[in-house]
């Protein structure tokens, strides 16, 4: 059990989180995630209850800390560079949302980030996912009526309705986890089109039928589930993954967190410790922490480092799950 001042620690990474307009969020899983951001100038309303977050007109947050959630700090090594995230987790045996495997019908959305969606009604995907509901919310009686006729059947089977009809019907997506939920309201980019800048959600079949929480170079201790991420100003890129000139105060901001919240052992092997094959740390997240203090190192020194926008965001969509 943590202790309560723990809890306020954690507490306070969110908060401090919430309030810093640079920090972007994930809640997911491998091949199902959705992502809350906002712009500088962008309106913010505060939540209706205690849950700590804020919705915009594009999107929602809503979070609660909880005495078993354990903030993880890390990088990972990628094509010209690295990543960093703050993966929110939670005990493998505390973690299980509803693993349903059909589209489910679950009623009005009572816990919404706005009141005016309270009386939408929530329609779960079926994707099976351990520590996260991926669901969808409408309030337009022929979308409602839609999403009904495929209840009971797996979203991706051909003889569902829905999946050729969700992009038309507009439905706000609606991720949720035991300690919180993403909400997007942004439409659903039709064949061929891009996320928008912005909230916005990705359901990737492929990565789904893994069967895993997180990608494999997310250094996640044994006995954790990670469920959602905090994903700091980056010192070299914007929050679309473009190269911007380098920014030592970001970096330095997040080592900070990589201190408070990183795995010790890794960090220890980070700054020039020997990786023990019988410890705790696996020799691929040992080679990528190696990796991530080499080009820190060069970047530090004033050396450039090449850009390749291809590989990083292959990467970066891996590691952002």
């Amino acid at each position: 059990m943590a202790s309560s001042s723990q809890v306020e620690a954690v507490s306070a990474l969110l908060r401090d989180a919430l309030e810093d307009v640079g920090t972007a969020w994930s809640l997911g899983s491998f091949g199902a995630i959705a992502e809350f951001m906002r712009d500088p100038d962008e309106a913010v309303a505060g939540l209706p209850d205690d849950r700590l977050g804020m919705a915009t007109g594009r999107g929602a947050i809503a979070l609660s800390a909880c005495p078993a959630l354990r903030p993880v700090a890390y990088e990972t090594a990628v094509a010209s560079g690295w990543n960093h995230a703050v993966a929110l987790c939670l005990p493998e045996a505390a973690c299980a949302m509803s693993r349903r495997g059909v589209v489910t019908e679950l009623g009005p959305d009572r816990e919404a980030a706005r009141e005016r969606d309270r009386d939408a009604v929530l329609f779960d995907l079926g994707l099976d996912l351990l520590a996260v509901d991926a669901c969808v919310r409408t309030s337009d009686p022929e979308a409602i009526a839609c999403l009904r006729s495929g209840v009971g059947q797996p979203l991706f089977d051909h003889a569902n309705p829905i999946g050729r009809h969700l992009v038309a019907m507009r439905p706000h997506r609606v991720f949720l986890a035991r300690v919180g939920r993403i909400e997007v309201y942004a439409p659903i980019p039709g064949p061929g089109g891009t996320s928008p800048e912005g909230p916005h959600t990705h359901v990737l079949p492929k990565l789904l039928r893994s069967g895993r929480t997180h990608a494999a170079a997310t250094p996640i201790p044994a006995g954790w589930v990670p469920f959602a991420a905090l994903h700091p100003a980056h010192p070299y890129k914007d929050m679309m993954g473009q190269r911007i000139a380098f920014d030592a105060a970001r970096y330095e901001a997040f080592q900070v967190l990589l201190d408070r919240w990183g795995d010790p052992d890794l960090l220890a092997i980070k700054r020039g410790g020997e990786h023990r094959p019988d410890g705790p740390v696996s020799s691929r997240h040992a080679q990528g922490a190696r990796r991530v203090a080499e080009v820190q190192a060069r970047i530090l020194r004033g050396e450039a480092i090449e850009a390749d926008p291809v590989a990083d965001e292959d990467e970066a969509a891996a590691d952002h799950a």
